[in-house]
């Protein structure tokens, strides 16, 4: 979740492309270099790169937890799709118990891990190679295939934070008003949602998406401007879910400890599921102080309807989360952190002097 710099990678392609010939100076390949990456960030969204690749590791440190009760830990664990290719796993640590689960509902991957009350070391670290598609899907037919509701139940439905109904169903029925068909409806919410929200960069983490708080007070990071768009689509008929994700980085090294990302897809019968990212929209807003009527506002909004940058790994989906195996206490609102407890108590995922952890992404060559 950091700032722009991160999407605008497409320049570094150049910069390892870019040789000296007999003659040439450090010098002039800076000047070079220099006026290359200028006129790639001028492109804007155009200037995304095709694919991204690198290797993340994550490393969590539990230790300090006082001994006496059982230390569980669930790691989102990404997979292989149509649009990312997961590689070279590696976990290592000395867990008394370890391997990997899907939730009962979503089929949502974690890599679990215990450690016995008397452990006095609780260490983890988890590796993989990724490599990750910009995904583009605005090749829409010109007549939606006949659906059934009832095949997508599961994302039409409300959640404990996401209802669709009271005023979430009256204001989704008055943005799609007179609109016909999933697509039409679904861009009208998409559109709403990035001209009535905005990104607030003092919420905590990505943010809780409580849609009925958010819609008195539509300011919030990406699950929250996300969880809106969901809400909405969902309440006006649209079959809609988010996508927990962690953003790839643009050095060779980054920490992205905290770049944890959460977009949202939509269903078009007989096409598939379509990508939008309102949320990152109102962040491109916000890192380079636009207003909705800027040229570069329009480009953004246009990128985002149906695209998504390769500068992220999905992790998984899924609201409301009984974990595998079951977390004590209530269900997960969704798994984008790891999530830990030791004994009966959650842990905060948000807090590093509570929960140790630290991921590192390495750009592969």
């Amino acid at each position: 979740m950091q700032g722009v710099s991160r999407f605008c990678k497409a320049k570094s392609g150049y910069q390892n492309d870019l040789i000296l010939e007999p003659g040439e100076n450090i010098q002039m390949k800076e000047v070079i270099i220099t006026l290359i990456s200028a006129f790639t960030l001028l492109l804007g969204p155009q200037a995304f790169a095709k694919t991204v690749s690198g290797t993340i590791s994550m490393d969590f440190d539990l230790s300090h937890q006082p001994m006496g009760q059982d230390v569980q830990l669930w790691i989102p664990y990404p997979v292989s799709d149509g649009s990312q290719d997961i590689s070279k796993i590696q976990v290592t640590g000395d867990y008394a118990e370890s391997a990997v689960y899907t939730d009962k509902v979503f089929k949502t991957p974690m890599l679990y891990a215990r450690w016995h009350k008397d452990a006095t070391s609780r260490k983890l670290k988890f590796s993989f190679n990724a490599k990750r598609k910009e995904i583009k899907r605005r090749d829409f037919p010109i007549h939606e295939a006949a659906w059934d509701p009832a095949d997508y139940s599961m994302y039409l439905a409300a959640t404990r934070l996401g209802p669709i109904d009271g005023e979430v169903k009256k204001l989704a029925e008055k943005i799609t008003a007179g609109k016909q068909g999933v697509l039409a409806k679904a861009k009208a919410v998409y559109e709403w949602t990035v001209e009535n929200t905005y990104r607030n960069p003092d919420t905590r983490g990505c943010g809780l998406g409580d849609v009925y708080r958010l819609l008195q007070e539509p300011g919030g990071k990406c699950a929250d401007i996300s969880s809106i768009y969901v809400s909405l689509a969902r309440a006006a008929g649209v079959p809609a879910r988010e996508i927990f994700g962690i953003r790839m980085g643009k050095n060779t090294t980054q920490d992205i400890s905290t770049w944890q990302h959460c977009w949202a897809e939509f269903y078009l019968p007989g096409y598939g599921w379509v990508s939008v990212d309102p949320a990152d929209v109102r962040k491109m807003m916000l890192v380079e102080k636009l207003e909705l009527g800027d040229v570069k506002t329009k480009e953004y909004r246009e990128y985002f309807w149906g695209g998504i940058d390769a500068y992220r790994i999905r992790l998984g989906e899924g609201r409301d989360l009984l974990l595998n195996p079951r977390q004590h206490g209530e269900p997960v609102n969704y798994l984008m952190y790891p999530f830990a407890q030791a004994g009966e108590t959650t842990l905060d995922w948000l807090d590093p002097e509570v929960f140790k952890y630290k991921i590192i992404y390495k750009q592969m060559m």
